[in-house]
């Protein structure tokens, strides 16, 4: 290759999980498959649109498979890989399950990068998994357009504590494990008006792996959970009420929120799929005085985010504790499960 690389992030239409398929879009797609035969043991399959599947093979186990992959959200290979890694691992932990191995998935535009930079990229993953306690055991690899890097994660969960997202109850009370914000700093990294600091802070909370789960799952407190990601926090939490039956009311002041994300937000750095997000879910959310930046802050969509608990009043401590000793400073309380139909009130 004899002219420069370009930046990772030059060769991608989306970055992270602003890449996802919006969900008024994936919603349609997904209605028109054919019904097939679901077995007993299928725990957990597409009927929620929840983390990851799940498999029972035995009175105390339970196989949990899972598959994430996007292209750039950021220009160096290793933090990339990293963060797309830690992104797929974060859905077994969401189910409240412990990861036993992964495949890397791997599209890449070999004519435009070289094999170091591709090199580099299954490094990071590598890296990531090694934190987990994990190998990559294979994967696949294909020559592609974009630059994609993923994995199929597998882990195991005892029936008993797996958490889904679908098992709120009203009176229930939500925590939040990580700030919001991680799509406004890629927006603003892609336009170069991301400081050195603010990338720092946006690889840290992107590449911590969400260990709390299986912990969280085994609270008796603790009735649902899901992670915050490509469909941003309304989304997810919107997810999270229609599959359990409930409404669930957010306080706007309570959310933690990456240093910079407002200000950013504020100088124009949204990406698209913050707007497709709101095209898909926007008329089952009752916004209150939130106003468009706010909007923006609800739906910005989060690559690695946090883990969102609902728990009821009297676990919220251990909750938070348990987030608190897994280096998840910022967890915090963020809302409450209520009465209604699949809603979500910001207040």
């Amino acid at each position: 290759m004899d002219d420069p690389e370009p930046r990772l992030t030059s060769l991608s239409h989306g970055g992270g999980c602003g890449c996802k398929i919006a969900p008024g879009v994936l919603e349609s797609i997904l209605r028109g498959m054919a019904a097939l035969p679901v077995p007993p043991a299928l725990l957990v399959g597409t009927e929620t649109s929840d983390d990851a599947a799940v498999y029972q093979l035995n009175a105390r186990q339970a196989v949990v498979a899972t598959t994430d992959f996007f292209m750039p959200i950021v220009d160096d290979p290793g933090d990339f890989g990293r963060i797309s890694a830690t992104n797929a691992l974060s859905d077994v932990y969401a189910m409240g399950g412990t990861p036993l191995f992964a495949l890397a998935i791997v599209g890449m535009p070999v004519n435009r990068i070289s094999t170091d930079t591709i090199g580099r990229i299954l490094d990071g993953g590598a890296q990531a998994c090694k934190a987990a306690g994990i190998p990559v055991a294979g994967g696949h690899t294909i020559d592609s357009v974009e630059a994609i890097y993923g994995l199929v994660a597998i882990g195991l969960v005892d029936p008993a504590d797996l958490k889904r997202n679908s098992g709120a109850c009203p009176g229930d009370r939500l925590v939040l494990g990580k700030p919001l914000g991680v799509g406004a700093y890629s927006a603003a990294l892609k336009k170069g008006a991301l400081s050195a600091e603010a990338y720092d802070a946006m690889i840290a909370t992107t590449t911590r792996l969400n260990t709390p789960g299986p912990e969280l799952a085994r609270l008796s407190g603790v009735h649902a959970m899901t992670d915050v990601t490509g469909f941003g926090l309304a989304g997810h939490a919107l997810e999270m009420a229609r599959g359990s039956g409930c409404a669930i009311r957010i306080d706007l002041a309570a959310l933690p929120v990456l240093t910079d994300a407002r200000r950013l937000i504020g100088e124009g750095h949204v990406t698209g799929a913050s707007a497709r997000n709101w095209a898909s879910y926007g008329e089952r959310v009752a916004l209150g005085g939130a106003g468009p930046e706010e909007r923006a802050l609800l739906t910005d969509p989060q690559t690695s985010g946090g883990l969102l608990v609902a728990c009821t009043p009297e676990a919220v401590g251990a909750v938070i504790d348990c987030f608190h000793r897994h280096g998840f400073a910022e967890a915090v309380m963020v809302g409450t499960v209520v009465e209604g139909a699949g809603t979500l009130e910001i207040q």
